[in-house]
């Protein structure tokens, strides 16, 4: 089952948007992971078995304030 999980990350910076994109990248299950929204704040990450609790506290650990917004099945085309 594919999940789609859209998070708010605390981004201020091109640094800080590397490394929060490399620590979601770095999950298991994870298969892509994209930033969208205006002023590039939200995190999107698709994938298959994603634990979104730990993820958002991982982030919450090496980025900085994280939140999730939404987490939604994808539909298989």
């Amino acid at each position: 089952m594919k999940q789609k999980i859209v998070m708010q990350v605390h981004m201020n910076c091109q640094k800080c948007r590397t490394k929060a994109l490399k620590v979601a990248a770095s999950a298991n299950g994870v298969e892509f992971v994209g930033i969208e929204g205006e002023e590039k704040k939200n995190m999107v990450v698709i994938g298959d078995g994603v634990d979104a609790v730990k993820l958002t506290n991982s982030l919450r650990k090496k980025v900085g304030q994280t939140n999730i917004i939404s987490l939604a099945e994808v539909k298989p085309d």
